[in-house]
């Protein structure tokens, strides 16, 4: 198991989901982590959770379908996906965290900030759009083609395979038909201007999301201004050099220092 301790693991019951998650060490505002799809707690955030949960309790979550949780009869979407969260945290007693999502997990992530602005302290949201229109097409295009045999001996399928508690290829292709058909209708302009939590935002230099768009997602957070003159705003975007989807956490002593400098920094000042 990853992490600088044992975790602590269970099973949050939700309905007929059983969704797992782990718990890595202590203090400080509890850091939520969201994977992306077809991926895992272990596969997507594994090398980095030694380094984040040094100095806070880290908590990981595996979605419905995903890694050690079940599947249930829903399609996969990002509000029904928000709402297991939300779930999730009740569960445990977290009423505010830190939330960092990855793809879908930013997806389920933003879904939070916007809609459950409560629970939300600090929003990391890696390589995902807030709207549709700012994913290349090619990405949902290749996603919706996926099967078992093109991904048979991939590390995805593999622990597919081994954690899975339906561990056999027919599920696994219920999954790839899931995520080919993933539900995510995206969000305004004004909805994102007006979400409250400071937001950052990370995108590789060839990733799924046009850059041009996380340009305008910095923008609608209160960034690309001149810093010098009217200050660093609390919401930043980080672009990683020569980084694609798949690997778009793959740095990751980039990754720790821009994500712990985000969540570390001072709580940004309000009026009265």
């Amino acid at each position: 198991m990853t992490g600088t301790t044992d975790p602590r693991t269970g099973y949050a019951e939700l309905g007929d989901l059983r969704m797992y998650y782990e718990v890595h060490g202590e203090g400080g505002t509890p850091l939520l982590l969201l994977h992306g799809g077809l991926f895992d707690i272990d596969q997507q955030f594994g090398p980095l959770l030694p380094g984040l949960a040094r100095d806070r309790q880290v908590v990981a979550a595996d979605f419905q379908a995903h890694g050690r949780t079940n599947d249930i009869d829903r399609p996969l979407r990002t509000a029904d996906l928000a709402e297991d969260v939300v779930g999730l945290l009740a569960h445990l007693g977290l009423s505010r965290v830190d939330v960092f999502g990855f793809s879908v997990g930013g997806a389920v992530a933003l879904h939070l900030a916007v809609r459950h602005p409560e629970l939300v302290r600090r929003a990391v949201i890696s390589s995902v759009s807030f709207h549709p229109d700012g994913q290349r097409p090619e990405n949902s295009e290749a996603v919706g083609q996926m099967t078992v045999d093109m991904i048979a001996g991939t590390p995805m399928a593999e622990a597919y395979l081994a954690k899975s508690p339906h561990p056999d290829s027919e599920h696994l292709q219920t999954l790839l038909d899931k995520l080919g058909g993933y539900d995510d209708p995206g969000w305004s302009d004004d909805e994102i201007a007006g979400i409250a939590a400071p937001t950052l935002i990370t995108v590789g230099d060839c990733d799924a999301v046009k850059l041009e768009h996380a340009v305008q997602f910095l923008r609608l957070r209160g960034g690309d201004v001149n810093g010098d003159f009217v200050g660093v705003p609390a919401s930043q975007l980080a672009v990683f050099p020569g980084t694609t989807h798949f690997f778009g956490l793959a740095r990751t002593d980039l990754v720790l220092d821009v994500v712990r400098t985000f969540l570390d920094a001072p709580e940004p000042e309000t009026s009265d």
